[in-house]
Parts: structure tokens; sequence; C-alpha cells
């Protein structure tokens, strides 16, 4: 058995910001999927996804919300039989693995299945996303639903607030010199704790009005110049929202490349961003001329997502 293919997604802009309620936006990553795979031999990392398939069975089982309503038997029965999550989505990068393996429980097992080929109105968009929150907080403590419901309806969604989101369209890609590209820092990246410090964070009022009256307003400026297709207007609020990043943000970006950020900013090669909550994983970037920002970045691996 081979499931159908599920994709990472990158969330553009809104990292952190959709916790306290402002904008966001997030797009599928075609280059990474997954699928639920059932097969007579297991390797280390298919048998390693198989335990981790039955722990998550476990929480599921205890899981009582009226919303969801999962084949659970079914579900026990295919993962005695070797089920996996076949994936090549990097875990740790925020670029939504466990969003991925969500979405395809909820695709093979549940029932009543809300689809992408039915009309998604908001109601059935929240609805969707709650119960995809409940089923992803397994692996993060507390999910916001989006990582799964990106993976699962495949197109990009803008977060207007906590429940006001909708499926939309994006410039398609040209053939110019800036680009959006993924900074690989080589090293794990864990959300509990970074969401943690966030939070902790929040209890400063010092804090709060900065993500009010800077962040959450760059963030905002940032997705209506993306999807307006503004580049010009759009690069200047990046520099702005890096700025912020790397002032406000300092314990989720690795100290190692604390120096590397402030370099973009100062010479206008690249401005970087966190990709998800940071603490390493994929960083994201922004070059208004992508060939200079690789050679500005030539000891690092880079990949293109977008072009602008």
């Amino acid at each position: 058995m081979k499931g159908p293919l599920f994709y990472a997604k990158i969330l553009l802009f809104g990292e952190y910001g959709i916790i306290k309620d402002s904008k966001g936006l997030a797009i599928p990553y075609n280059s990474y999927q997954g699928s639920l795979i059932i097969s007579e031999e297991l390797n280390e990392k298919s048998r390693e996804s198989n335990k981790k398939l039955r722990a998550y069975y476990e929480y599921l089982k205890e899981l009582k919300d009226p919303d969801i309503s999962l084949r659970l038997e079914e579900m026990k029965r295919d993962i005695d039989r070797n089920m996996h999550f076949d994936s090549s989505i990097p875990q740790g990068y925020g670029v939504g693995s466990s969003g991925a393996l969500v979405a395809a429980i909820y695709d093979k097992y549940a029932n009543d299945k809300i689809t992408v080929l039915e009309n998604l109105t908001r109601d059935k968009l929240l609805k969707l996303k709650n119960v995809f929150s409940r089923m992803e907080s397994f692996f993060h403590g507390k999910s916001s639903g989006l990582d799964p419901l990106n993976s699962y309806l495949s197109l990009p969604i803008l977060i207007n607030s906590k429940d006001n989101l909708e499926p939309t369209g994006i410039p398609s890609q040209a053939s110019g010199k800036g680009a959006v590209f993924l900074l690989d820092s080589e090293m794990i990246g864990e959300t509990q704790p970074m969401v943690n410090i966030f939070m902790n964070k929040m209890k400063n009022e010092g804090f709060r009005k900065m993500i009010d009256q800077d962040f959450a307003r760059y963030t905002d400026s940032c997705i209506d110049d993306f999807l307006q297709g503004d580049v010009k207007s759009l690069f200047g609020n990046v520099k702005k929202l890096s700025k912020v990043v790397l002032k406000h943000f300092k314990p989720m970006i690795p100290k190692s490349f604390h120096q590397l950020w402030q370099h973009g900013i100062e010479t206008n090669d690249y401005y970087l961003k966190l990709c998800g909550s940071g603490g390493g994983g994929y960083i994201l970037g922004f070059a208004e001329d992508y060939e200079r920002a690789k050679l500005a970045l030539k000891d690092y691996k880079l990949e293109l997502v977008y072009r602008f």
C-alpha cells in the first residue's frame, strides 16, 4: 500500500504573530513530501516511524473530541502490518514534517472528512484547522493546526486572524533576479521550547507593545505586498521585519547566525527571517538579487523557494 503524497509547508510570514492573532501566509513546498506506506520489510528509519505511529495511535485513542471521528481499529491493523510514514521532509526544520503526517492520517482514516474538492467555506476551514490542531498537539504540545491544514489542502493559506482564514492565490513566479530561499542552519530546532520562550516574553509589556506596533505591522505589510506583487515595497518591509526579529527574537536565532543576519541587513545582499519557530532548522531568506545573495552566502546550503 502507498498512500497519496502530502507536501511540506513554508510559513512565509506570521511566525509567532499568528499565536497573537495577526496575519500569516503559508504556502505548500513541493520539494519535500511524505506518504503512508505498508511494506513487508522495515529499515531503521521506517521502524522508528512505525513506532511513532503506534504511540500516536494511543494518543488519538484517548482524544475525546466530538469533531474528530477516526477509524482507529483500521489504523491499528495497518500499524500492525508495518505501516510507516515514508517522508523526505526534514524533522525539526520548520517545514511541517508532523503536519504532513497528520494530514495523511486524517485523509486515510477520518469519517465524514472535509475534502479539497468541496466548497471550502470559512466554517469548514476553521473546523478542519481545529481538528488538525488537536491531532497535531501530540507532536508539539500546542499546535495552531495550520501545518496539517496547508499540507492537506496543498493550497496557499492566508490567515487573517485566528478565526478567519482563506485559501488564496499567490502571484505566479517570475524569472526576475529576486528570490525567496531557505538557508540550512544544519541544526535541529524544537518547537516547544521556542514557543515557551515567546510566551514568557509576552508577559513583558514592552515586548507585547513591540509585537503589536512593529512585528505585526511589518508582517501584515509584507503579506499585502507579496500578494499584490509589489516587490519593491516588499523588500523594504522585509528588511524592517528582519531588524525587528534580530533585535527581539535573538533566542530563536542560533547564535552562530546573529552576525550573518546583521550582515544581510547592512549590505542589503539578503534579509533573513525565522522559518517556523526557529532555534535551528531552516532560516528563510529574501534577496533582490539571488546571485549576489548566493555569493555572500557561499559557505551555506541554500534552496530556492520562489522567484520574483
